[in-house]
């Protein structure tokens, strides 16, 4: 596993990164590494969007046929309360 050393961190960022840290009970080390893993993505994550963003072009594509529109949850509210 690498090692990452970050040299200039401004005091208002690493305190609030400390902070954060205790709130939770972790290491400052942790917690850096769980926004890391929440926040940079890995080219497995940026190919898993791709895919996800593609198919939800298809979808739709699909199902917009000329002059169809999605209803508002208004609007089915409305709709299911006539029933």
């Amino acid at each position: 596993m690498a090692t990452l050393y970050v040299e200039n961190v401004p005091d208002e960022i690493y305190d609030a990164v400390r902070t954060q840290a205790q709130s939770k009970g972790k290491s400052i080390a942790a917690e850096v590494i769980a926004l890391l893993t929440d926040h940079v993505p890995t080219p497995a994550e940026m190919e898993r969007r791709r895919k996800l963003f593609n198919f939800a072009q298809k979808a739709r594509a699909a199902g917009a046929g000329a002059g169809s529109r999605v209803s508002t949850s208004e609007e089915m509210q409305r709709e299911d309360r006539d029933r």
